[in-house]
This record gives structure tokens, C-alpha cells and sequence, in this order.
């Protein structure tokens, strides 16, 4: 039951953390759902498919409402839930044990588009698919790079892999990305 602190209507998210910490579930189940639609937006994204982000965001969930009490309240609550799924993402990603290069792409797979051209052409929905299409270990480089704006030396720490294999993943990544989004060229009969 929501304590009497926490508006019934439209709690403020202070008062829903403050009930989590006490473990009342209404604020937790008003937690989750305020914040589960823009995280599994990002679980998406770091999945191969829908079951995968789910269970991703089950697993964030799970891990939110045990550390609740570790929120310092210094930054965004959100920006925290955000770092706490994209860690679940990458423990899951882990235990895959498919860290390295899959495959090697030459310089003849440039397909001369831009990174900004690729995001003006794709919807949210065909954009995250198209990720999910990526190897895995494409798509934890291109997420960690392009959505979360980390450095390869910090992904490569992240990941356990070297810097190289970073940069490599990501530039496969975007040459996959790039071949998924150029049209077949028609052959003139």
C-alpha cells in the first residue's frame, strides 16, 4: 500500500525512491513503471531480440530495487537505472564469451554514408533492429560507443578486450550498418 507521503495520482520520484527504500512494493511497481519503457528502449538495443531485453530488464530491475540504498542522490536516478541495465547488459554479454572480432571487413566495404545520413534514414524501430542484427560484439562497441559516448580505451577496459579490438568492432559495425542501409545497385542489362 502507497504510504500516506506518496501522491496516489502522480507521485514525485523522490517519494516513490523513499517508498522503495522502506520496500513497498505500490512504489516499487510505480518505479518500474514509470522507468521500464525508456530502459527497455535501451535493453533493446543491447539484445539480440525481445525475450533477451527482457530478461535484461527484469535482471536491471531486480538490481535497482536491492541497491536502491547505494543512490547517492548526486545525479539523475535515471541516469543511475541507465548505468545499473547497461551493466546487466554487458554481464549477460559476458557470460557469451563473444568478446572477439568476428569477422574482418576491408576498405572496400565503404558504402559512403554518413553516420548522420544513417540516423535521418531509420526510425527507433528499424534503427534498434538493425542493431540487433549486429554480432554480438559489434553491438556492445557500436552501444557503448555511439549511444554512451564512451572512448575505446574505456570500452576496451569495460569489455576486457584491447583498444584495437574495439576500434575494429566499431568500424565492422558501422560497415555492416552502413551495406544494411545502401540499397542493392541494379546491373544494367
Amino acid at each position: 500500500m502507497l504510504s500516506s507521503s506518496v501522491n496516489k495520482s502522480d507521485p514525485d520520484l523522490n517519494s516513490l525512491i523513499k517508498g522503495c527504500l522502506r520496500g513497498e512494493r505500490a512504489c516499487q511497481k510505480l518505479l518500474y513503471d514509470r522507468l521500464a519503457p525508456k530502459m527497455m528502449v535501451l535493453c533493446l538495443r543491447y539484445s539480440k531480440n525481445q525475450e533477451e531485453a527482457e530478461e535484461v530488464l527484469q535482471d536491471g530491475f531486480l538490481q535497482v530495487f536491492r541497491f536502491i540504498d547505494k543512490y547517492k542522490r548526486t545525479g539523475s536516478f535515471e541516469g543511475w537505472v541507465r548505468k545499473i541495465m547497461i551493466n546487466c547488459a554487458l554481464m549477460k554479454y559476458r557470460g557469451k564469451s563473444l568478446l572477439h572480432q568476428i569477422i574482418s571487413l576491408t576498405d572496400e566495404h565503404d558504402y559512403f554514408i554518413t553516420e548522420d545520413e544513417f540516423f535521418d534514414r531509420l526510425g527507433e524501430k528499424e534503427l534498434i533492429g538493425l542493431i540487433q542484427q549486429l554480432p554480438h560484439a559489434y553491438r556492445m562497441v557500436f552501444n557503448l560507443y555511439v549511444f554512451e559516448g564512451l572512448k575505446h580505451r574505456e570500452i576496451a577496459l569495460l569489455l576486457g578486450i584491447t583498444e584495437g579490438t574495439s576500434k575494429s568492432n566499431l568500424s565492422d559495425a558501422r560497415a555492416i550498418l552502413r551495406k544494411a542501409l545502401t540499397p542493392p545497385m541494379k546491373v544494367a542489362k
